[in-house]
């Protein structure tokens, strides 16, 4: 049987967990339970300036897009667990108002994390990881040159969550202008392969969001599918078949019409298909045709049929 069928068949209150009550960690274990459990995330390199012209730049993996009309993006710069103290990029925040987050290829990722020492105010990170300042249109904080994406920003609204180490402080931002290299667009969108993206897991891990990581899937969510339900049980309770493979055929429009299933049998492949034993083999060579759902449905419910 497989793993993910033995698991799902043992009653629920046997099921191996490790049961975590967030007040009975400390900070510094928690944190890394919650960031690798909510992962890959993207990683905001956020430059700032702060009331004396000095430019900073740091990376946030609590970070993401929460509204396009009108733009938003929010990051968290938490209080650190060591010792409760807060990061530059947050003081100058609170000082202009203002800040360009830019994206962090797979090109940058060292340089990145080299910004993430904790230098001096007054040392600038720009010079320490070899980056490139440019100016922003709209705001003071400079731009990184390197990076595939910048988006000047605004800030709406400083969110302070705590006052205890790790804390967040959520920093509500209006994207006034985006900056997207012309190398990384692809039909006027952009390319995951050509941006290349990483991603902050937990601990020291990062993920590269592109060639064998990236892949695609179409779902129209206005076209109802027929869903489990509408399979028959040999399929839903399947030993062959994966939850990921069966929902292939769950997401499809229709069922099948007598008329299409007596197409299928007089056709080559399904009188190929009528030739392999029933029972388990016919649901592994049914398994083999999952790159035509369409076709494969057809083989479902011509077993049932």
């Amino acid at each position: 049987m497989d793993s993910w069928r033995q698991f799902l068949s043992l009653p629920y209150d046997k099921i191996p967990a490790m049961i975590i009550n967030p007040g009975d960690l400390k900070t510094k274990d928690l944190h890394q339970f919650i960031l690798g459990s909510v992962a890959p995330r993207p990683i905001a390199f956020a430059s700032t300036i702060d009331e004396n012209g000095v430019a900073n730049i740091a990376p946030y993996s609590f970070f993401n897009a929460f509204s396009s009309n009108p733009p938003i993006v929010v990051f968290s710069s938490n209080r650190r667990v060591s010792n409760n103290t807060t990061k530059d990029t947050l003081h100058n925040i609170e000082k202009t108002g203002e800040v360009v987050i830019n994206m962090v290829n797979y090109d940058i990722v060292h340089q990145m994390a080299l910004s993430s020492i904790e230098y001096p105010a007054d040392v600038s990170e720009f010079e320490k990881a070899g980056l490139t300042p440019v100016p922003a249109d709209l705001v003071k904080p400079f731009r990184i040159k390197e990076s595939p994406v910048h988006m000047e920003c605004r800030v709406r609204e400083i969110n302070t969550l705590g006052t205890e180490g790790g804390a967040g402080h959520l920093i509500i931002c209006d994207v006034l202008r985006m900056h997207i290299k012309d190398e990384i667009i692809d039909n006027g969108r952009i390319n995951p392969h050509k941006i290349d993206l990483v991603g902050r897991m937990g601990r020291a891990y990062y993920c590269r969001a592109s060639g064998d990581a990236v892949f695609t899937l179409y779902q129209p969510v206005t076209r109802l599918g027929i869903g489990w339900d509408g399979l028959p049980s040999y399929i839903r309770e399947s030993r062959v078949l994966s939850g990921h493979e069966i929902s292939l055929l769950a997401s499809l429009p229709n069922k099948p019409t007598h008329e299409d299933l007596n197409d299928f049998r007089s056709s080559q492949k399904g009188k190929d298909f009528m030739k392999v034993p029933k029972g388990v083999e016919r649901q592994y060579y049914l398994k083999k045709h999952l790159k035509d759902p369409e076709l494969a449905l057809k083989m479902v419910f011509t077993l049932k049929d």
